[in-house]
């Protein structure tokens, strides 16, 4: 005979081997929302997507959603090089606000940082670059 307890947030399930050889009778509760994803049934961008990291909505994100509304549309081809402008202009905004996006300066600072922050703990590191 098969039980079940709760040990904190968890509960554990104890089957016996009369109910391995059985058929599951386990059922899976039907969620009637599908998954929100980078792409709607109808074709549309979904710009609350977590997929998209808040990009939609930052200090850049008319020029992101502009960039990237125009490669999801785009039939060229390859698919996009006739959004290089507004990729352009994407990329422009996002070196106005380092604080935000980063550059690859700020990446290379913060490597050394942190590899000198980790040989003064006495640990060996490995100089490592990161491109970006």
């Amino acid at each position: 005979m098969s039980y079940c307890k709760q040990e904190g947030k968890d509960r554990v399930i104890f089957v016996t081997e009369e109910d391995h050889n059985g058929p599951t009778e386990v059922s899976l509760p039907q969620d009637d929302e599908t998954p929100a994803g980078l792409i709607q049934p109808d074709g549309d961008i979904n710009w609350a997507c977590p997929c998209l990291g808040g990009m939609a909505t930052g200090p850049c994100g008319v020029e992101f959603r502009e960039a990237f509304t125009c490669f999801h549309y785009s039939t060229a081809d390859p698919k996009g090089s006739d959004c290089l402008e507004p990729f352009r202009q994407m990329s422009d905004c996002m070196a106005q606000y380092p604080n935000v996006y980063g550059n690859k300066e700020d990446k290379e600072e913060e490597n050394a940082e942190l590899a000198k922050e980790m040989s003064t703990n006495g640990e060996q590191t490995e100089q490592v670059s990161v491109k970006a």
